[in-house]
């Protein structure tokens, strides 16, 4: 029987269980003590929120492989205050230097009702504004969600993922996790 972790990953720990000579910070090992797991998918060490991980090759496979196409819901805090084109652009998709993007579900929202304070914190420009934008996507190319935002001129300065598929961030705080068995 699988089992699955759910984990509210902190802002600068990076995806993997082992430090390299590159890299001393904080990994998944200074949260997760479970041997045996491995992420389902990544978050990029800039990125906050959920990160799914298994004890399960096949089910490993169909959460992260894009040809599942598993969505997954962020939430996107950027410079400037989005205009409605701008919107309906990600809504139908943008080109990257990798090609265009599936189209994306996206919405504006106020700030997210899970919101933990983020250390460091975002830096904030007095008189430039800011918008949350709620958005899904069903591919998850490298950094993508920031290269989308750059793409129609608005700069990615938090990102939170919440949701992936059915898992949710609902009841996690930051740095915690959960363990699901029977998957």
């Amino acid at each position: 029987m699988s089992k699955l972790i759910l984990f509210n990953k902190p802002y600068a720990v990076l995806c993997q269980f082992s430090r390299t000579d590159d890299y001393q910070g904080e990994t998944l090992a200074d949260y997760i003590q479970q041997k045996g797991f491995y992420p389902a998918g990544r978050l990029d060490k800039d990125s906050e929120g959920l990160l799914l991980l298994t004890d399960n090759g096949k089910l490993q496979h169909k959460i992260a492989h894009p040809d599942h196409k598993m969505s997954k819901t962020y939430w996107v805090l950027v410079e400037g205050e989005v205009t409605d084109k701008k919107l309906q652009c990600l809504r139908e998709g943008v080109e990257l230097k990798d090609g265009i993007t599936l189209p994306a579900k996206i919405k504006r929202i106020a700030s997210p009702y899970l919101l933990w304070e983020r250390i460091p914190p975002v830096r904030y420009r007095k008189h430039i504004p800011e918008t949350w934008l709620e958005m899904t996507i069903y591919e998850g190319r490298n950094r993508q969600i920031r290269r989308m935002t750059a793409a129609i001129g608005y700069p990615t300065l938090r990102l939170i993922r919440y949701r992936i598929g059915s898992w949710t961030l609902d009841g996690l705080k930051n740095g915690q996790y959960r363990e699901i068995k029977g998957i």
